[in-house]
């Protein structure tokens, strides 16, 4: 695995670009090269990923295609790097789009790693890790939160990603075990508080989060969720433009109406707790995970907590793969991904 396509160039996809482009020959693809105050450091190409056509030309010049597309989008790139025999890496947290990949996976050539961002992504690999001294597990409970460092307004929040895929979140119904059963709840329900440190939020359901790990700790676990955390008082906001406006039957409109009330902010902060219960022997212990995470200066220039984050997180992926820490194909489950190896590739270390 040498040459790879990055597809999508905004924040993340750039910067997933300018960090396998430490290891590898990286070429982007945009419909228009993207416009920053710098130069980015791999060639960049204009093209139309949503022809298929177009797909069947380019693909086969490259070993790999990592996916920084919308997630609605997905599919068919997916369907084109399986077609020509390549690698495939996206960060999507659509469950429709991912189970998609999953058959496909089944007899792929290549690696088929959907899922390789934050949530699902990085959350289930450190979710995972925290289970492993235990004898006998009761309970995993994942949250993530990407957030303004200075909020202000009654949401209390900034769409330093795509809008696109927070909506899709907020809407779809997300997987859970609650009391031992495998089950689909609603998202933005589920509500609870959490202090950090003097610092109050609120968590709630949103779908994709946790990736295959339903499946994977069934019938392991009494509890498996996986909640986002926002500043109090987000969701019942959220509740009220989607549900009692009705905007959810209207999601592009209500998209438009996010981005431009809540542009993104320079100065932002990923938050990523973990909480694993269970036995260790006859005893019952508690193991936790906190980091907040805070913008970065990488190769000279400063990124976005969330874009960072994000793109190491994939990046680290395609690391472990091409050094054999990884299967070579098939379907890789990010649970499945050990966090001491992936903490010592070169992307992984921007997590210590």
């Amino acid at each position: 695995m040498k040459k790879i396509l990055v597809l999508g160039l905004g924040k993340v996809g750039s910067l997933v670009g300018v960090l396998l482009n430490h290891h590898f020959e990286v070429t982007g693809l945009d419909q228009q090269k993207p416009h920053y105050d710098f130069e980015l450091p791999f060639p960049v190409l204009e093209g139309d990923v949503t022809s298929e056509t177009f797909l069947t030309k380019t693909l086969p010049q490259f070993d790999a295609v990592v996916s920084a597309l919308p997630y609605f989008l997905n599919k068919a790139v997916a369907k084109a790097a399986y077609d020509n025999g390549m690698s495939y890496f996206d960060l999507t947290e659509d469950v429709d789009t991912t189970n998609y990949i999953r058959e496909l996976s089944k007899t792929s050539t290549g690696v088929m790693a959907p899922q390789c961002g934050l949530a699902p992504g990085l959350i289930g690999i450190v979710g995972s890790d925290l289970t492993k001294d235990f004898t006998k597990l009761r309970d995993i409970e994942l949250r993530v939160g990407a957030l303004p460092r200075y909020p202000n307004g009654l949401m209390a929040y900034s769409f330093t990603w795509s809008p696109a895929g927070v909506i899709n979140e907020y809407l779809n119904d997300a997987e859970a075990i609650h009391n031992g059963v495998r089950k689909m709840v609603p998202s933005l329900e589920g509500l609870e508080y959490i202090n950090i440190e003097g610092q109050e939020f609120e968590a709630f359901t949103t779908s994709g989060g946790l990736g295959t790990m339903c499946e994977t700790y069934d019938g392991k676990v009494d509890t498996l969720n996986y909640k986002t955390m926002r500043y109090p008082g987000h969701a019942r906001l959220m509740r009220f433009l989607m549900y009692e406006l009705l905007m959810k039957n209207d999601k592009k409109q209500l998209e438009k109406i996010l981005t431009e009330a809540k542009p993104p902010v320079k100065d932002d902060v990923v938050y990523v707790y973990a909480v694993v219960e269970g036995w260790k022997g006859e005893k019952i212990f508690r193991n936790e995970y906190y980091r907040a995470f805070h913008p970065l200066q990488i190769d000279g220039n400063m990124w976005r907590a969330i874009s960072w984050t994000t793109a190491a997180s994939l990046a680290a992926v395609v690391e472990m793969v091409a050094n054999g820490s990884l299967p070579n194909k098939g379907f890789i489950k990010q649970e499945d991904i050990p966090f001491d190896k992936f903490l010592e590739t070169e992307n992984g270390k921007f997590f210590l």
